[in-house]
């Protein structure tokens, strides 16, 4: 049941991550649009988000061990945090217009 939960919370904060993400593309690509913001491609910020991601992951992998001794947990909410990031992504990309 522990390894479900925290599945299933990795999967929620990585889909989180993914949401803030096409959040900030999106505004930027109005910003674009609107002529307020000339940076080509480049979101803004998006190495600071993408480096948050990795530390969140990285505490988890630190703090989880120590709090549940050994086992597959910490392992398992890295996978869904990964899993939750990238069905954000797929999504993002799926619904993007051609």
């Amino acid at each position: 049941m522990l390894s479900v939960g925290g599945f299933i919370l990795g999967g929620a904060a990585g889909y989180a991550f993914g949401l803030f993400q096409n959040n900030a593309r999106e505004k930027n690509r109005k910003l674009r649009e609107q002529g307020k913001f000339s940076a080509g491609a480049l979101v803004p910020g998006s190495m600071t988000r993408i480096v948050l991601l990795l530390l969140v992951l990285a505490g988890f992998q630190i703090a989880f061990p120590s709090l549940f001794n050994s086992g597959p947990v910490q392992w398992l909410i890295s996978a869904g945090v990964v899993l939750g990031y990238g069905w954000a992504l797929f999504v993002r990309f799926r619904t993007r217009p051609t």
